[in-house]
């Protein structure tokens, strides 16, 4: 059964129709990839599932139930969690502290209570640092978490922003991008939490120009030219489709594509 479905979803911008009747679904533990050229919907997509945009048209559905129209942070509570093309990060604070505010929708004091400083605030703040601390060697970080977040390198910062995301506990995992100007040994470390974090059942949903990241890790490929959907299949599929060649892979992404399955 799929934890996400979308149905002829679309929007429009004026005259400019933005995303036109696209349509998906994600199963747990699924990696779904989202490509195509600039301008071709791909962050327009994501920001109607997630509840940045209103759709104009069509469903999103999250575990069985219509979630169209309800708020970001409120999809957030229902485990529907995504990170941004450009870093939401607070550089002053450490990088166990970023972790930490990830989990302050699913904490269990109350405003009154921190203000009194009652003892379930302190075991609750320790509770919360131990999981944090966890996530963050998780994602390979656990050493820096007393370092400022602004200190770390660009591909640390962006593993740094998925365990944030992971402190929500999601069902479904939307990523923006997430290997965007990293060098390769980043992008490689980028790879292989993604996959990890499928194999633990949560569903991730990834917009990605990086074609080799997209067909080592991807179940599923959607592509989309003209925020219209032109193809969707395996990456062996994708990669062998003349319309998305033609499209998008052009001969040398193609080669690409193909050198990642090598």
């Amino acid at each position: 059964m799929s934890i996400l479905q979308v149905d002829n979803t679309g929007i429009s911008f004026g005259g400019l129709v933005a995303v036109d009747n696209v349509s998906f679904a994600v199963k747990p533990g699924e990696v779904f990839s989202i490509i195509g050229p600039n301008g071709a919907g791909k962050t327009t997509l994501f920001n109607i599932v997630t509840g940045v945009y209103q759709t104009d048209r069509g469903s999103v559905m999250l575990d069985g139930e219509a979630v169209s129209g309800i708020a970001p942070h409120l999809l957030v509570r229902r485990g529907m969690v995504r990170t941004f093309q450009n870093l939401q990060i607070f550089f002053r604070m450490t990088a166990l502290e970023n972790v930490m505010v990830g989990f302050h929708l699913t904490e269990k004091t109350s405003f009154l209570s921190d203000l009194l400083g009652l003892p379930g605030v302190t075991r609750q703040n320790r509770a919360t640092r131990e999981a944090a601390l966890a996530l963050l060697d998780r994602v390979g970080l656990a050493r820096y978490a007393d370092m400022s977040a602004g200190s770390l390198s660009y591909g640390a910062l962006k593993r740094l922003e998925i365990a944030r995301a992971l402190a929500a506990e999601p069902k479904v995992l939307l990523l923006d991008e997430p290997a965007a100007g990293c060098n390769a040994v980043e992008s490689e470390a980028i790879d292989k939490l993604i996959s990890e974090i499928a194999a633990g059942g949560i569903a991730v949903v990834l917009i990605e120009h990086d074609m080799k990241l997209v067909m080592r890790i991807s179940h599923r490929i959607l592509v989309l030219a003209e925020g219209k959907r032109l193809a969707e299949g395996t990456p062996e599929a994708i990669r062998n489709d003349p319309a998305v060649i033609a499209a998008y892979l052009g001969e040398h992404g193609a080669r690409e594509a193909d050198r990642a399955q090598g």
